[in-house]
């Protein structure tokens, strides 16, 4: 596992206040299409964009409040999103002769975690764009209100990803969280009281990255680079699936021998995963992902019960929960008080919040993987989203997070703007049946999102 990346405990997480700079976001802008190519986005496609144009135009007259619920498969997509609205946006606007006032920008929620592993110019940055910062393990309420009052009273609508972290697949979606359809119903409560008739609508937004290739090549050496780093037993394992490294010869069998190269690789990670952890094993007749399964539930429950907490929730859940307890541990209001010694066992403390969150991490880098993915569709872009999401996991086991695998794309970004939802007209509903309201709520953004990636 990497070393403990925390050696000492650190000050209290402070609110970072959004505090919007238009002359941060022009700069941003410039740079837009460098820190697009820098991450190989070079195409988009854009379906809505019309109708997304137009209810900015409805936004700024002061008919309505926007709250834009995107996907997000990817760490890319505040860029994607960023292109969305700053410039296919005012484009269609131009093409059907709509006059949108500038900037055409929206203020987001995002991770407070960001800034600790981004460095602090990326807090400053994302705060001069208008972002505001959430700690997901608890009710963060500071962000929770600055949040609310910007969607109903400030200068831009408000965007949030529903699914609460990326999920890196491209056509499976995640459990939505909650938050977003209350959000929704916050605003109507807050505008209805303010004597204000605008209409609240959610607007959601699918996101895709497909490869502009259809080259094998990149999957298959990626495929042996992990092979490579997990060692010989993975030839043992792939020769037992009838699967070796170099391709067969008749290319008509090259799909099969690629998908059992995959099984192979897979369990040869959990193998070794299920030795570091000591898990009984279970014969060759134990379904691959409920030992998966349960070297999650595992995983996690070192971290649990380090900080006692009970294991309730999906795998999500269990690990918000753990990140904030470890983050309690190591960012403390109290550091000035503590005697030398007392300041020495918080810094232990720390360490071992840190190394205990570690197995939470673990088991985060494989919580969103399915059974049939691949199998059900073995697409180049599926096969990639797999090996990426293996990849990232042994280059954190590795201590090597820095490390680039080898490169799969270019991409071309697929952008669906879905129906809007008009939640005033759910408001009523809501106010005789709060949670039933918010849970019909996030079953049709659901719904729509599922939709606008189909």
């Amino acid at each position: 596992m990497p070393r403990a990346g925390i050696q000492a405990a650190q000050p209290a997480l402070r609110f970072i206040p959004p505090d919007y700079s238009r002359w941060v976001h022009w700069l941003c802008r410039a740079a837009l299409p460098w820190l697009l190519r820098s991450r190989g986005l070079v195409h988009f496609e854009t379906s809505g964009s019309e109708s997304l144009a137009t209810l900015f135009a409805e936004a700024q007259s002061g008919r309505s409040r926007l709250l834009i619920a995107f996907r997000h498969p990817s760490t890319t997509d505040p860029l994607v999103m960023a292109q969305l609205l700053w410039r296919e946006v005012p484009r269609a606007a131009r093409r059907h002769g709509l006059s949108l006032k500038a900037p055409v920008h929206s203020q987001f929620l995002y991770d407070r975690g960001i800034p600790l592993w981004a460095g602090d110019a990326a807090g400053w940055i994302l705060s001069k764009l208008g972002g505001i910062p959430i700690q997901r393990g608890k009710l963060d309420r500071l962000a929770l209100k600055t949040a609310r009052d910007l969607f109903a009273h400030g200068p831009f609508p408000l965007a949030i990803a529903p699914e609460g972290a990326t999920n890196n697949h491209g056509e499976l979606l995640s459990p939505l969280e909650p938050g977003l359809a209350q959000m929704a119903f916050w605003c109507c409560e807050d505008l209805a009281a303010a004597g204000r008739h605008e209409r609240v609508l959610i607007v959601p937004i699918g996101l895709q990255y497909f490869s502009t290739s259809d080259d094998w090549g990149a999957i298959d050496r990626l495929l042996g680079r992990l092979e490579d780093l997990l060692g010989p037993s993975t030839a043992t394992v792939a020769a037992s699936s009838s699967a070796v490294s170099e391709l067969p010869a008749n290319p008509d069998q090259a799909p099969e021998h690629r998908y059992q190269r995959l099984i192979a690789l897979s369990e040869q990670l959990l193998t070794l995963l299920e030795g570091f952890y000591q898990l009984r094993d279970d014969g060759p007749a134990a379904d691959f992902f409920e030992r998966l399964s349960r070297l999650r539930d595992h995983a996690l429950a070192v971290a649990e019960d380090h900080f006692q907490l009970s294991p309730r929730g999906s795998v999500i859940e269990r690990c918000r929960r753990i990140e904030q307890a470890a983050w309690a541990c190591i960012y403390r209001d109290d550091l000035d008080e503590l005697s030398e010694v007392q300041r020495s066992l918080a810094d232990w403390s720390a360490q071992e919040a840190d190394i205990r969150m570690g197995h939470m991490r673990l088991a985060e880098h494989f919580a969103t993987l399915s059974g049939s993915y691949v199998a059900e569709k073995p697409s180049i872009d599926r096969y990639g989203e797999v090996l990426m999401i293996l990849w990232r996991a042994v280059a954190w086991i590795r201590g090597r997070e820095e490390e680039h695998p080898p490169a799969l794309g270019p991409w071309r970004v697929r952008m669906a703007v879905a129906e809007p939802i008009d939640v005033l007209e759910r408001s009523g509903a809501y106010r005789r049946d709060r949670r039933g309201a918010v849970e019909r709520l996030t079953t049709e953004l659901r719904e729509r999102l599922e939709a606008a990636i189909g």
